[in-house]
């Protein structure tokens, strides 16, 4: 088994305090079913800013700003795409990207 980054990209802002609750409320319900796979539930993330190789910092996150991220285990990266794929974000305009943690 290995570690697995789920980073969370884009996502709409909900449009009312309700769609909020009930967007959070999907992420509880997927969160749970990953169950014993969450290694760290992470969190969600502020505005993000990007440091380029000539030290110049942009504070619009790039093209698709990071929204937060989780870790789990899994067997494998297929393992680990199918869970991302229930991921509410996905529902809302934003995107999972799975990458396997490395041993150092």
């Amino acid at each position: 088994m290995a570690n697995y980054v789920f980073a969370f990209h884009g996502g709409n802002e909900p449009k009312s305090p309700e769609e909020g609750e009930a967007i959070m409320a999907k992420w509880g319900v997927w969160m749970q079913g990953l169950g014993e796979a969450i290694v760290n539930p992470g969190a969600p993330v502020g505005q993000s800013s990007t440091v380029s190789s000539k030290g110049v910092a942009k504070d619009d996150g790039g093209s698709n700003p990071l929204s937060g991220f989780t870790i789990v285990q899994a067997d494998d990266m297929g393992s680990a795409l199918k869970m991302a794929g229930g991921c509410p974000i996905l529902e809302n305009n934003g995107t999972v990207e799975v990458a396997e943690m490395l041993a150092m």
